[in-house]
């Protein structure tokens, strides 16, 4: 048993095709939409690279499969031995007046009778992840953020998380885009943002100068995983909210 999948998002963002291409086919633009750490690496002559991710222990490394600068980029895992895999596309059409069109597909396989709950997280935070990009291109673009990230204590009850979430953010239990938010994470200036997007596992709110994200971690964990535009102290912050997440959780 298992499954395969594949969705697609789509969005017009007041951005060049230049700064599409800078945010999902370059580490430091990848680094301020998608999670933790990335390394993009292509070499033109033997058309050949790979794409690597550092996230909380997780180090997966992906090959590039279509590299067209400003016009489209692939990138895959290969098979485990299982069947398990997933690859990612991006489309870029630019449109008058520097606006630009983004097409993002990402399909791939899960395996075993519980692929369910897997694939359930996996479309939840990929909204999230999608959302960001959109919301970075349209507020950030041609900038770099540092990545910030920080797992909170294991909890058996997503709901009660959930709820105590949103409390410490200042928001009602079922908060929607637009929202106003306001937290005081010990040893950092206050954030006080909006939230750009919710959904049942997933939280992001944007301040002038930072996107900061909540989400349920695989295995039950709240995860901070947020992107700090600017100078920042990346080591400073990580304490900070990885702190406050054992605060607000245990």
């Amino acid at each position: 048993m298992g499954r395969e999948f594949s969705e697609t998002n789509e969005v017009e963002v007041d951005a060049t095709p230049e700064q599409v291409w800078q945010a999902i086919a370059t580490g430091p633009g990848i680094d301020s939409w998608f999670m933790g750490r990335n390394e993009v690496s292509f070499d033109e002559t033997a058309e050949q690279g790979t794409v690597r991710m550092a996230y909380g222990g997780y180090e997966p490394e992906h090959r590039v499969t279509t590299w067209e600068p400003l016009r489209r980029f692939a990138y895959r895992s290969d098979d485990a031995p299982d069947g398990r895999f997933i690859a990612y596309e991006f489309l870029i059409e630019g449109r008058g007046q520097g606006s630009t069109v983004l097409r993002m597909a990402n399909s791939g396989f899960l395996p075993g009778d519980d692929w369910e709950a897997e694939y359930d997280a996996m479309t939840k935070g990929g909204a999230l992840f999608f959302a960001t990009l959109a919301t970075y291109l349209r507020h950030f673009a041609g900038r770099t953020a540092v990545p910030v990230t920080a797992f909170g204590p294991v909890t058996t009850d997503w709901k009660l998380a959930w709820a105590t979430l949103t409390s410490a953010l200042g928001l009602a239990e079922a908060p929607r885009a637009g929202d106003r938010v306001h937290v005081e994470p010990d040893g950092l200036e206050p954030v006080d943002g909006e939230v750009y997007f919710v959904n049942a596992h997933t939280l992001g709110v944007r301040t002038g100068d930072a996107l900061y994200r909540f989400l349920k971690g695989f295995g039950g964990p709240v995860v901070a995983s947020h992107h700090l535009f600017g100078q920042a102290d990346t080591s400073a912050a990580e304490r900070a909210w990885q702190t406050w997440l054992d605060k607000t959780f245990t």
